[in-house]
C-alpha cells in the first residue's frame, strides 16, 4: 500500500495504479502481485473551513519484485484544487525499496507545485535490535533512531494475514519515509468480513483482472506518533476495498477537512519475478 500525508496504498502498499494482461499472473509467494494500477480521483465533501472550491486529480502505482528480490513501488499522486478562484497543481513522486531479508527500506520523494520543486526527502531505514535507524541524505545528512516500525510491505501483508485470519482490527506503528522522513505513524485497521461482487459499480473493464476474487473492506487511520491526548483524531483515513494479492478499489482518503474518492481507472498485471 502506499501511504503520504497528502496521498495515501495501500494503498498500504496500497495499490493504486496502463492495458496489458486480461488475466492476473500467479502472485508471489508472499500473496502480493505485481502491477500498475491507475486511480481517478475526485472532491467527495470540503468543510467551508478547507476553503477548497474543487479539487480532482489521479493516482499511479506500481509494486514490482518477490520476497528474494526486495520490492520495488513507484508513486505519482497529482492533484489540481481550485481555491477562491484560484487553481493550484501538486505532484508528488516516490520511489521505494523494501528488502525484507536484509530489513531495509529505501525512499525517495519529490513534492512539486506546479514546476517549482518544493521538497525532496530521501534516505535509508533498517531494522536493528527492536529499533528503526534512518540515514536521512540531502544537503544536511542525517541520522535518527525510531521506535520499533513496519515498512509498507510488511505493513500490507499483516493486513492481509489479519483480515485471512478473521481478525476486525489491529493497530502497529509504521515507518514509509513520508514528509520529512524522521518519524513514525500509528496505522489502526478495522477490517470487515471478506466479501464478493461482481464487476458492476463502473470500473468493470479496469477491474478485469480480479474477476472471481474476493476482497475486504479495510478502514485505515492513521495517527501522529507524538500524542495529542485522549481525543486525538487521525491524520486521515483511508477505506478501500483490499484483495489477497495486494491490490485495491474503491478508495475513499478523508483527511478531515476534505475527502476524495478513487475510482480504478486501469490495471495492469505485470510479470512477476520467480525465486530460485
Amino acid at each position: 500500500m502506499f501511504r503520504t500525508r497528502e496521498a495515501s496504498l495501500l494503498f498500504i502498499g496500497v495499490s493504486v495504479f496502463s492495458g496489458a494482461a486480461s488475466l492476473a499472473l500467479p502472485a508471489s509467494a508472499t500473496g502480493l502481485a505485481a502491477h500498475r494500477a491507475v486511480y481517478d480521483l475526485e472532491l467527495a465533501s470540503a468543510s467551508e473551513r478547507s476553503g477548497i472550491d474543487g479539487m480532482y486529480g489521479r493516482m499511479v502505482y506500481e509494486f514490482s519484485g518477490s520476497a528474494c528480490t526486495g520490492y520495488k513501488s513507484t508513486f505519482r499522486f497529482v492533484t489540481a484544487v481550485s481555491m477562491e478562484g484560484d487553481q493550484r497543481i501538486n505532484d508528488q513522486r516516490t520511489e521505494t525499496f523494501e528488502d525484507m531479508e536484509k530489513g531495509t527500506f529505501k525512499f525517495a520523494t519529490q513534492s512539486y507545485t506546479g514546476e517549482s520543486l518544493n521538497q525532496t526527502v530521501s534516505g535509508e531505514a533498517k531494522h536493528d535490535n527492536g529499533a528503526v535507524d534512518v540515514t536521512l541524505e540531502g544537503d544536511e545528512p542525517r541520522e535518527v533512531e525510531l521506535d520499533s516500525s513496519r515498512f509498507p510491505t510488511e505493513h500490507m501483508l499483516d493486513v492481509v494475514a489479519h483480515a485471512k485470519r478473521g481478525d476486525r482490527f489491529f493497530q502497529t506503528r509504521i515507518f514509509d519515509g513520508s514528509e520529512s522522513g524522521d518519524k513514525t505513524l500509528f496505522a489502526t485497521a478495522v477490517i470487515g468480513k471478506e466479501n464478493s461482487r461482481k464487476l458492476d459499480v463502473g470500473d468493470e473493464e479496469a477491474a478485469k483482472p480480479l474477476q472471481g476474487q474476493n476482497y475486504w473492506p479495510v478502514s485505515i487511520a492513521y495517527f501522529s506518533d507524538e500524542p495529542a491526548g485522549d481525543d486525538e483524531l487521525p491524520i486521515y483515513r483511508m477505506s478501500f476495498d483490499l484483495y489477497e494479492n495486494g491490490i485495491s478499489r474503491d478508495l475513499t482518503l478523508d483527511y478531515g477537512d476534505f475527502v476524495l474518492t478513487g475510482q480504478l481507472a486501469e490495471l495492469d498485471m505485470l510479470e512477476q519475478p520467480k525465486c530460485k
